[in-house]
This record gives structure tokens, sequence and C-alpha cells, in this order.
């Protein structure tokens, strides 16, 4: 582990609060859970304090869903002001986001840094495009959602959020929209959905690393790191309400291609970090 100087320190430090601030105000604003920014900030962090390269990425994405823990509860508490969040909805996902999380686990701490990265990466892009692009089109009618479907999705969604450190929502939201529901709401409910997915992932992720592959590493257990969830957590759970009360005030249309061409930004970067280290 690499031995900083008090600059270098200083400058890390910056980042990683830049970062949270960012990850926390979108967590609340897009119902997003902000690990999509927290994962790469996270491994950039981990990257300086020389980590080992073959954990690197999967401490990035345990600790991001350990963060997004306190995130999700205070973004969902604010959109519960504004009658946001369909809790029949989030129930009825429950035990199948729970099945997906305990899959996605397995492929996570089973995949090797190069292919999480490129995973990452892939993922990103692909979200990055959907809120330049689709976000605002999809329609506006509810439709009722079958059990079967919901059921299948919450296994998709489970299953797909720990491998990438995310709450979910960046893949709730855009399901619940399909379905015609509000988008004020879609972003309520994925807040929640996405406390399901952290504190069960996050229980996961540090059994994974603890008993299968006995990690380590300093300041962490299993493939949670303490020092950056210390020095996310304060920032992001004030930035969260902020971000949710932003929602009902803020041209989210605007906002969303920002943001998607964030992501896409973020993208294009992970996928050169993945041919460094391929």
């Amino acid at each position: 582990m690499e031995i900083l100087n008090l600059s270098e320190l200083i400058n890390l430090l910056i980042v990683l609060a830049s970062a949270a601030a960012v990850a926390g105000f979108m967590a609340g604003l897009l119902g997003v859970g902000g690990g999509i920014i927290m994962v790469p900030a996270l491994y950039y962090a981990f990257t300086v304090l020389d980590f080992d390269i073959v954990t690197r990425m999967h401490l990035s994405v345990g600790t991001s869903l350990a963060i997004i823990i306190p995130t999700s509860i205070i973004s969902t508490k604010t959109h519960m002001e504004y009658d946001a969040v369909d809790f029949k909805m989030v129930k009825s996902f429950g035990i199948f986001i729970l099945l997906g999380v305990i899959a996605g686990t397995f492929l996570a701490v089973n995949l090797k840094t190069p292919a999480l990265v490129l995973f990452f990466s892939i993922f990103a892009f692909i979200v990055g495009l959907f809120f330049i692009f689709v976000r605002e089109k999809l329609m506006e009618n509810p439709k009722k959602i079958s059990d079967l479907i919901k059921n299948i999705s919450g296994i998709i969604i489970g299953f797909i959020s720990v491998p990438l450190g995310i709450g979910g929502g960046s893949l709730m939201v855009p399901f619940m929209r399909t379905f015609g529901y509000d988008i004020r709401k879609s972003i309520g409910t994925a807040a929640a959905v996405g406390f399901l997915i952290a504190a069960s992932g996050t229980i996961t992720m540090i059994t994974g690393g603890k008993i299968i592959d006995n990690i380590n590493t300093p300041f962490s257990v299993g493939y949670i790191n303490l020092l950056g969830f210390m020095v996310f957590v304060p920032v992001t759970t004030i930035m969260a309400r902020i971000g949710a009360k932003a929602v009902y005030k803020i041209n989210k249309k605007l906002l969303s291609k920002i943001f998607g061409t964030f992501l896409i930004i973020v993208s294009i970067r992970s996928f050169f970090e993945y041919l460094s280290i391929n």
C-alpha cells in the first residue's frame, strides 16, 4: 500500500468528496443510487492507494453498495414526503431481488478485475445512452405489471446490480417508466428498492470477501472498505436529500442529458482502464 504525502492525501480526499457530492445528489434526483459514480471514484482512490489489482474493483463495488444503504434511506424518506414511493411495488420485488443479489454476488466474487471493469464500462455506456435519448420519451399511462414479469425483473435487477455496485435505480427507473409510471413515482420507488439491493448486497459482499476469498485488505471487512465508506457517507446522505427535493423543482430533461453524457465519458475512461490492465 502506497504511503501518500500530505498534498496527495488532500487531493485524494477532495476527489472523493466531490464524487460523493455528485453521487448523493444524483441518487436523490434520479433514483440511481449513485453507485455508477461512486465505483469509478473508489477505484481511482484504491489505485492511488496501491491496493492489490486483483481485488481493487471488487472493493469498489462492495464499498459502493455499503454507501448506498444510508443514501437510499435518506432519498426514500424525502420522496415519501411527496407520496412518491410505491411500497406495494417494493414489497412485491423483495424476495426476488434477494435471489438476484445472491446470484450476482457469486458472479462478482468470481469475476476477475478486468472482466468486472469491462462489465461496468458497457453498462455505464448503455445507461448513458438511455438518459440522453430515451428517458423522457416513455409512456405516461401506467399499465398493470404481472407478477411473473415482476419476479423475473426483480431477479435480473438484483443480479446485475451487485457486480456493478449500484442500487438498481438505473434499471428500476426505466423498468417502471416502460410501464407508464410517473417519473417521480419511479424515482422514489427505485430509491426504496435500492435499499433492499444495497443492504443485501453489502452482507453478501462481506461474506463473499471474508469467507470465500479470505480478503485481508487494510481497513476493510470482506469487500467493504471502511475508509471509503466513512469519506462518502456524510456527503452522500446530505446531498441525497437535496437531490430528492430538487426532483420537484428542476428541469430534469436537461439534467438527464448532462448525466447521460457524463456516464458515457466514465464508460470510455473505464474501457481504457480495462485495456490497460487486461
